[in-house]
């Protein structure tokens, strides 16, 4: 369950003028944040300067274990609601503002909860798996939370005579089951990113660019991922270009994390994989609503709020809980 902060706020966000906005805006944040006793939240696929402004740049597993050690009174979160949402289920008590209520997540949004709820009712006997990008409703249906990070661990975790329904992301699912041996009964969702990277595009690349490693993110589709040197979560391809003694690289995963790539390996060159079409599908198109205006305007007026149901939030703890328990 999502719910916003007063409609009246995001209406005046929309009618605020320019003059309203600071010419500084690095400065004007970080003054808030003192103010306010913030800590900011960033996702690798967030814009390249707000990364850049975060206390903590992250992928999902990263960023969830940032948000349950979090002593801060307020939690900025520089993503998506799925995320946010993930900050408020573990820090009831805490202000955590998401400055774009409209960045949301198209994985999420293909497991609707009453759809998914009647799923997990006709397969009493399967253990609940989903991944941390979906709904608070759908933690709330879950037994374990898993990220691309540690998926593959925590399904090994469980008894192998016990069933598993993984939802949402079919293509993390199916890898999961390649790497595990299991039979993993899968939710059909997809995020759009992942899906729209070209295999022929992708080879023709690799043919310009022999000496690159492809690395790529277990959301891509089995016909891209045969493709690749490496394939892990966007920590895990960080991790990888930092050790690798190649000097050019094919990424095959939204292009915000190449801004974390470049700085810790200036020397290295990143190229991010085409998508199907001549547009930048390649870049979330809701991380990318987040923008350092919207930011300073969330701090300064405590809006857009995440609020949530309280048994809602209890129930999608546990799973969450049992994932950073079983993730140590």
């Amino acid at each position: 369950m999502f719910l916003t902060a007063p409609t009246a706020n995001q209406i005046s966000d929309r009618q605020i003028s320019q003059d309203s906005i600071p010419l500084d805006l690095f400065a004007a944040i970080a003054d808030l944040k003192k103010e306010l006793n913030a800590v900011i939240l960033a996702h690798y696929y967030q814009d390249p300067d707000l990364q850049d402004i975060a206390d903590y740049i992250g992928d999902s597993l990263g960023l969830s274990q940032a948000a349950a050690d979090c002593q801060a009174d307020t939690i900025v979160f520089l993503g998506v609601h799925f995320m946010a949402e993930t900050a408020k289920i573990l820090n009831p008590n805490k202000l955590v503002l998401l400055p774009d209520l409209d960045a949301g997540c198209s994985l999420a949004d293909s497991c609707p909860a009453d759809r998914f709820a009647e799923f997990k009712a006709a397969h009493p006997d399967h253990l609940v798996i989903s991944y941390i990008n979906c709904s608070a409703d759908i933690k709330a249906l879950s037994d374990i939370i898993c990220t691309s990070s540690n998926a593959v661990a925590i399904v090994n975790q469980i008894p192998k005579d016990q069933p598993i329904i993984f939802a949402p992301d079919r293509n993390l699912g199916r890898y999961v089951s390649e790497q595990t041996g299991r039979d993993l009964l899968l939710w059909d969702g997809a995020c759009i990113v992942h899906e729209i990277f070209s295999e022929r595009k992708l080879v023709e690349l690799k043919i310009s660019h022999p000496q690159a490693d492809i690395i790529a993110h277990p959301e891509c589709e089995a016909n891209v991922l045969r493709h690749a040197d490496y394939i892990g979560s966007t920590t895990g391809l960080l991790k990888y270009v930092q050790s690798s003694d190649r000097q050019e690289f094919i990424v095959v995963t939204e292009s915000g994390v190449i801004h974390q790539m470049q700085k810790a390996t200036p020397l290295k060159k990143f190229i991010p994989a085409p998508p199907t079409s001549n547009c930048a599908c390649n870049e979330c198109p809701y991380m990318r609503l987040n923008t350092l205006e919207k930011v300073y305007l969330a701090m300064k007026r405590r809006s857009p709020e995440i609020i949530m149901d309280e048994s809602i939030r209890q129930a999608a703890l546990k799973p969450m809980l049992k994932m950073l328990e079983m993730s140590k």
